[in-house]
């Protein structure tokens, strides 16, 4: 049987071994089953994948299967990738710029809504693979005929979404370091206003925004850290009682370690500390005043 067609039966297969794969553009780990235990870290191989045949590399060293319970079914590494398999991986990545250009005019010819992100062939060039993002859903039936007509084989069209665009395109966020998403994030996360409320950032949704024009994603990982650093702190604007006069709380900054309270004739800086010490006394002062009673 030719090694590039993988007969469905093969799903089914349980492997005595199992490696991590890695694909250009992807931070991300996938397991894939082997018989053959010479494997080794480092290794470009052949594999095939739901897009087709793809070059990867081996990021882990041949592990027993059993040993790290891999229950789902793997697909298998076909083989060490050869000299030719590396040539026209090369020469595939070579062609992306002239793949990019003929689909984008195949779409200006069709006047479609739609942005075209990125272009690839599968190893063996059986497919080629367009990824682009629009506002709305697209009749693109029509570039189908025009693209295979073009390309003369398989064409798969997929829609992502404005994370994935930018993740793709890479750039700087605003703290000056590559984006996160191209960086090492691999999945997305939910992120709510919530987060942002946790952190008493000012609700300005420009500037709390990524490239991709959603929130950004460092507000999920730094969630928990505000979670722990807020437990036994009131909102913003909550009243409390420091040498017999009436404050509320107008800021507080939990990296810092500092809070100010202000009235109409004083404002008081004080560490978070120095604020959660005023607090308890508030409430024990306020327990021994429904006592009085």
């Amino acid at each position: 049987m030719n090694t590039t067609e993988i007969n469905s039966s093969e799903e089914n297969i349980k492997y005595k071994y199992c490696v991590s794969v890695k694909f250009k553009g992807s931070k991300k780990a996938y397991n894939f089953g082997t018989d053959d235990d010479s494997y080794k870290y480092g290794d470009l191989v052949v594999v095939e994948t739901v897009r087709g045949l793809e070059l990867g590399e081996l990021i882990s060293d041949v592990r027993d299967a059993d040993t790290h319970q891999i229950d789902v079914a793997l697909k298998p590494v076909l083989r060490k990738a050869t000299t030719e398999d590396i040539r026209q991986n090369e020469e595939n990545l070579s062609d992306e710029p002239e793949l990019l250009k003929k689909c984008q005019e195949c779409i200006d010819q069709l006047a479609l809504e739609m942005y075209l992100i990125s272009a690839e062939y599968t190893l063996d060039r059986s497919k080629v693979i367009f990824s682009y993002v629009a506002d709305e859903r697209v009749d693109f039936r029509e570039l189908l005929k025009l693209l295979a007509a073009t390309f003369r084989c398989r064409i798969e069209l997929r829609q992502i979404g404005p994370r994935d665009k930018a993740k793709i395109i890479g750039g700087l966020g605003s703290c000056g370091m590559e984006t996160c998403c191209s960086r090492f994030l691999d999945d997305f996360d939910i992120v709510s206003i919530n987060m942002a409320k946790n952190q008493l950032l000012a609700l300005n949704t420009t500037k709390l925004s990524g490239q991709c024009g959603k929130l950004m994603c460092c507000l999920k990982f730094e969630d928990e850290a505000y979670k722990k650093l807020r437990v036994g702190l009131p909102k913003l604007n909550a009243s409390i009682i420091y040498n017999n006069e009436r404050f509320r709380i107008t800021s507080m900054n939990l990296l810092n370690n500092s809070a100010r309270i202000s009235n109409k004739e004083n404002a008081v800086d004080l560490t978070i500390d120095e604020l959660k010490e005023v607090l308890a006394a508030n409430k024990k002062e306020k327990k021994i005043s429904k006592g009085n009673k």
